[in-house]
């Protein structure tokens, strides 16, 4: 058999020459899937990217932790609907509710992190000095 030339069975074909039946599953994505939305969640939370520039970036070891979360609880979420999906529609909806959640989270966390950091007192400054004297003092 040459390099160009495929076995039947690496070709999808069984035994007796018919097609083998040929499945995949969206709904639940793969781990290798989900690691990736989660390295795109740090990559979003701590890079330079509209929403740290709205919102503040967060450090890199806020980040990681802070994107495993968002990633789980909206993974959970979808599971919770989406369960077991029994056709491809119902997986494809179940991913679409996983995508809108971890969005909806990710907003939601950096929105939060935002109104926390205004809402915490400035931290202590010393007093500007002033180089001009003052007007009681010159009177």
């Amino acid at each position: 058999m040459g390099p160009d030339e495929l076995s039947p069975a690496a070709a999808g074909v069984g035994g007796d020459g018919e097609a083998a039946p040929f499945s995949f599953s969206i709904w639940p994505p793969t781990q290798r899937t989900r690691d990736a939305v989660v390295r795109r969640l740090v990559d979003t939370l701590a890079g330079d990217t509209l929403l740290c520039k709205r919102y503040g970036a967060v450090p890199a070891a806020d980040a990681d932790p802070a994107a495993r979360a968002i990633e789980a609880e909206a993974f959970d979420a979808a599971a919770v609907t989406g369960g077991a999906a029994s056709s491809v529609e119902e997986g494809i909806e179940a991913l679409q509710l996983y995508s809108k959640e971890v969005s909806r989270r990710l907003l939601d966390f950096v929105k939060s992190r935002s109104a926390a950091a205004k809402a915490e007192p400035p931290k202590d400054e010393p007093d500007a000095v002033k180089d001009e004297p003052s007007e009681e003092a010159a009177a």
